[in-house]
């Protein structure tokens, strides 16, 4: 098996480098799939935390946001070399390589991981509409998921280049809704810049920079990200060479993380200038409440805008992610209308039933801090494996550094979960 598998990857690098050599593909035509992977970086909890941060320390977390979408941009890309290189997703080879009750095992952890990531989708959605036209949060929630649902039935086939160019320009929304305050009352930058350099003032300043970095990661953007490089062509274009698909995917992973990035760190900055002090930010709702009172109706409207559009992108995808998980681990496509249903019912019943959505968040985060060591262990030993990858395989070096930055993000989440579940956090 290993000999036949290498064997096939040598061939395939000979003819990618002969089809590379004939028929150059522009750069642009490869960018895409790293657009919609980055959507898990702004969704409705990093809102949350982001805007917390800025408002409990001001500018003196900057740093850890830098640090933790520096990290991203090494484990999406990961992900997407992985897909490239092998043409399979990750929950594919997964599914390949354990035995019928260990991939049933895997997959019952990851759906419960794609429930938990919904959760706070759906919430944060239906928030969204309720400060923008006063629904109730079950409607809410209930016009979410009929809304991202439909956006799924362009995934897939030759409209899967159509639900790429929706999402992007739902994260383009996202990137207006969420930098526009500062556009409007613009912070120092000698303030920005001094936040750049690393240090902490009290243990709770401790605690939310590990809320930051742990949930840096998101689980079923590991997942899928090894998928979309595939997905991207599955409408019968033509595949640019191996060689060439891992230039561009460098390209898209740097530019739409630093898309994502410069979003967190909008709504981290916009806080510490302008809520800096301002009680009542820890939800969503108390969030934007106090920009309203801060900065005007104006950008608490477009700010909740950007809420439900990061709503409606970051839970289309996610639901994406569940099917192609359920594809890889089970050997069966699941429909994707049983795949939202899965993971949108959990978030409906919240909303009927809980009468603190927020605290619903914080159990669903906890759930999602347990899900990255099974996303981020595989990832980092297949890349490193020539049975897998061939002559792609990754150098000591990098595997070293990818194993460090596994380590400090596992090793917040464990933190992150014991404080929680001591009532410290």
């Amino acid at each position: 098996m290993t000999g036949s598998i290498v064997t096939d990857l040598e061939q395939q690098v000979r003819d990618d480098e002969t089809v590379g050599a004939e028929r150059p593909h522009a750069l642009t035509s490869i960018l895409g799939p790293a657009f919609v992977a980055a959507v898990a970086y702004v969704d409705p909890g990093n809102v949350a935390a982001n805007i917390t941060s800025g408002a409990r320390y001001g500018y003196l977390l900057v740093w850890v946001l830098v640090l933790a979408n520096a990290m991203s941009v090494l484990i999406q890309y990961q992900s997407a070399k992985l897909g490239i290189v092998t043409g399979k997703s990750l929950p594919q080879i997964l599914g390949e390589r354990l035995g019928k009750v260990g991939r049933i095992a895997f997959f019952v952890q990851a759906e419960i991981i794609a429930i938990a990531t919904d959760l706070a989708e759906v919430i944060g959605g239906a928030i969204a509409l309720n400060l923008l036209f006063g629904l109730p949060m079950f409607l809410g929630g209930c016009i979410i998921g009929v809304v991202s649902t439909g956006l799924l039935l362009f995934q897939g086939g030759k409209a899967h280049r159509v639900f790429e160019k929706l999402i992007i320009g739902l994260l383009l929304i996202i990137t207006f809704g969420f930098v526009a305050g500062l556009v409007i009352d613009p912070p120092s930058a000698g303030n920005v810049l001094s936040g750049l350099v690393p240090r902490f003032t009290t243990p709770d300043s401790v605690l939310m920079a590990s809320s930051i970095l742990g949930a840096t990661v998101m689980p079923h953007a590991i997942y899928l990200h090894s998928t979309l490089v595939n997905d991207h062509y599955s409408a019968g274009r033509e595949k640019p060479s191996i060689k060439r698909l891992l230039t561009g995917s460098k390209v898209d992973v740097v530019w739409a993380l630093l898309l994502a990035g410069t979003v967190n760190l909008a709504l981290l900055v916009l806080a510490a200038h302008s809520l800096f002090g301002v009680t009542g930010t820890d939800t969503i709702e108390g969030a934007q409440q106090a920009i309203v009172r801060v900065l005007g109706p104006g950008v608490g409207v477009v700010f909740s805008i950007g809420l439900l559009a990061s709503s409606l992108s970051s839970t289309a995808v996610g639901t994406y992610a569940g099917s192609q998980i359920a594809k890889g681990l089970l050997h069966y496509e699941l429909p994707m209308w049983l795949c939202r249903v899965i993971t949108l019912v959990p978030a409906l019943l919240v909303l009927w039933f809980s009468s603190n959505p927020t605290m619903a968040l914080i159990v669903g985060q906890v759930v999602l801090s347990l899900g990255i060591p099974f996303a981020i262990i595989p990832l980092m030993r297949y890349t490193r494996s020539a049975e897998i990858m061939g002559s792609w395989r990754d150098g000591l070096g990098k595997h070293l550094l990818c194993i460090a930055v596994g380590a400090v993000i596992i090793c917040l989440n464990v933190v992150l979960v014991y404080l929680t579940l001591t009532g410290q956090a």
